[in-house]
């Protein structure tokens, strides 16, 4: 099959490897492969041993590039917002051809120049997204490709995460054989493919349920303007159902799938099904509402830290309300749970591409959906950050020159009235397997 067009969205999670193909055609846009392999090498989203994370992603490259009937050599990776920083960046350069209409390379120019000032040392730049630039004093331009000019300015938002997490994930990449075009912040991804207009205009709140972790973004006036990484998911459910009911990981997992809903409420008591209890030769029986009540206590944990999270930036009650995506999401009744936490304004986003029809494939797709709308602006301001490692080092940043993070506390999102949490119906479970779940 021909590769034109093509562009390869890798989700390297902590319990799954996602990979979604897919081909553009002018305004159309066709998934035509996609694989899964399960993760190893990965701890809380971040990598913790790169030959075991590469050889999982060539695992799920092959399943892909089998089913699409095409060779993968370049991809697009996600990056999680573990501590992302948001820093507003400005550049100016002088244009320098002799009849002064500005080129692409003027463009990058004035990106590496506005990378070039008082990042900080241990960061990379994951982003750039250009608000505007200004040509000889006039501003609002999206796209300043040969306009005539003698001074070109750039006004943009810089979002930067650990060097480290990005090394390790570009060496996994390359051990796997691949090469990587370019990284992409995960909740910026999410919140311009999988929202509406007006969602991502007014104001909506992505959670995004993951294995190994859960994020919650504040897309607002169609920018991302605040990320919260809790370091619990799908995982730590997991884990508190093979502590409780005594049963190894993997039927701990297989039991979540497979009789697990996210809301006891929905549950019914008389519905059994056998655990393999270690120590025990004969399997003993458990209810499906006993096991949501473990489920359920876990995720109100999750969701208090991330609606107190919230509430300090002011992002409750915003009105596209709340967005769930990501693999733990496909918990029955997780919709009907978060509303008993949150408020009624909940939705599931699920993709209805066939074969992707799971919540767990959202990521992956929403990179490759990201990367393959860019415009050449985008795309050169991109392959100014791939390159900026090899053109410029970072230079360490003096206390007057170091930039600050936008204030959100200038976001008025809810009104001065102090919102409160819906009471847990699942604080008394919660309380009573509470030492189950002290894992520091």
């Amino acid at each position: 099959m021909n590769n034109s067009g093509v562009t390869v969205g890798l989700d390297i999670g902590t319990t799954s490897i996602k990979v979604v193909i897919a081909q553009t055609a002018g305004n159309q846009f066709n998934v035509i492969g996609a694989g899964s392999a399960p993760s190893r090498g990965l701890r809380r989203g971040v990598i913790v041993d790169i030959d075991t994370t590469a050889a999982a992603i060539r695992e799920a490259i092959d399943q892909a590039q089998e089913k699409a009937n095409i060779k993968i050599t370049d991809v697009v990776v996600g990056v999680p917002a573990n501590q992302v920083e948001i820093i507003n960046v400005n550049g100016l350069v002088s244009i320098a051809n002799q009849n002064k209409r500005i080129t692409y390379q003027d463009v990058q120019n004035v990106a590496q120049q506005a990378l070039s000032n008082g990042l900080p040392a241990d960061r990379d730049v994951i982003e750039l997204v250009a608000e505007e630039f200004v040509v000889d004093g006039f501003d609002g331009i999206k796209d300043p490709h040969e306009m005539i000019g003698v001074r070109l300015e750039m006004h943009g938002v810089a979002y930067v995460g650990p060097s480290k997490i990005l090394d390790n994930t570009r060496m996994a990449i390359q051990k796997a054989g691949l090469n990587l075009q370019e990284f992409i912040l995960s909740p910026l991804a999410l919140g311009t493919t999988i929202l509406n207009d007006g969602e991502q205009d007014f104001g909506t709140v992505l959670i995004d349920l993951g294995g190994g972790q859960t994020s919650a973004a504040v897309i607002h006036d169609r920018k991302l303007k605040y990320t919260f990484v809790d370091i619990e998911g799908g995982d730590s459910v997991t884990k508190d159902i093979s502590t409780v009911l005594g049963t190894s990981y993997i039927n701990a997992e297989r039991i979540k799938r497979d009789y697990g809903f996210a809301d006891p409420l929905q549950t019914d008591q008389d519905n059994d099904f056998p655990v393999e209890v270690i120590g025990e030769v004969v399997p003993k029986q458990f209810d499906e509402k006993y096991l949501s009540e473990i489920i359920a206590a876990r995720l109100e944990q999750m969701f208090t830290r991330i609606f107190d999270h919230l509430q300090q930036v002011n992002a409750l009650n915003m009105p596209g309300g709340f967005v769930l995506t990501g693999g733990n999401a496909a918990l029955p009744k997780m919709v009907d749970f978060t509303k008993q936490l949150l408020g009624d304004n909940v939705r599931l986003f699920v993709p209805d591409q066939i074969g992707l029809r799971h919540p767990s494939y959202t990521r992956a797709l929403a990179y490759s959906v990201f990367a393959s709308r860019e415009n050449m602006v985008q795309q050169v301001i991109k392959q100014t950050i791939m390159n900026r490692r090899e053109v410029t080092p970072n230079p360490e940043p003096t206390p007057s020159e170091a930039p600050q993070q936008e204030s959100y506390d200038s976001y008025q999102y809810v009104d001065d009235a102090t919102v409160a949490p819906r009471e847990g119906w699942f604080g008394k479970i919660r309380q009573k397997i509470n030492n189950l779940f002290n894992e520091d």
